[in-house]
């Protein structure tokens, strides 16, 4: 099944109240349009705070960048949290809105995705946004 099919699948043609428009800009994505999903309001109750920073910092990585777990937890203030970025990556509940698929493992490796299909699908929405690894260079790791 392709992405474009699942998310039809998904979201069928209807969207939910408040979120008009939201199932077809899913589907161009998965048809190639660029579309950095910055402008829709989140609903995070019940995710720790620490989740929502780490979420927060990747909605503002831009449409093809990419960062690694490391550097989040850098910039969250101690390289030893890489793992804690790896859980939060994880437990996601909105991947591609919180484009958890934009954060790699070092030297380019490809790092885990939750999502269905894992790794294929986060390797097929970096392809799509044309994304480039920090080593020029996409790897499995194995």
């Amino acid at each position: 099944m392709t992405m474009r099919q699942r998310l039809s699948a998904v979201c069928g043609d209807e969207a939910p109240d408040g979120m008009a428009g939201l199932a077809g800009r899913l589907r161009a994505y998965a048809e190639g349009a660029r579309d950095d999903f910055t402008d829709v309001t989140l609903d995070l109750d019940g995710v720790a705070d620490f989740n929502r920073r780490i979420y927060g910092r990747i909605r503002s990585l831009g449409w093809g960048e990419t960062t690694t777990y490391g550097a989040i937890a850098r910039w969250l203030g101690d390289v030893a949290l890489s793992r804690a970025v790896g859980t939060a990556m994880g437990t996601n509940p909105i991947p591609l809105i919180v484009p958890c698929h934009r954060v790699l493992a070092a030297d380019g490796r490809t790092g885990g995705f939750s999502a269905p299909e894992g790794v294929r699908a986060k390797m097929r929405m970096l392809a799509l946004e044309h994304a480039a690894s920090p080593t020029g260079q996409f790897s499995f790791g194995f």
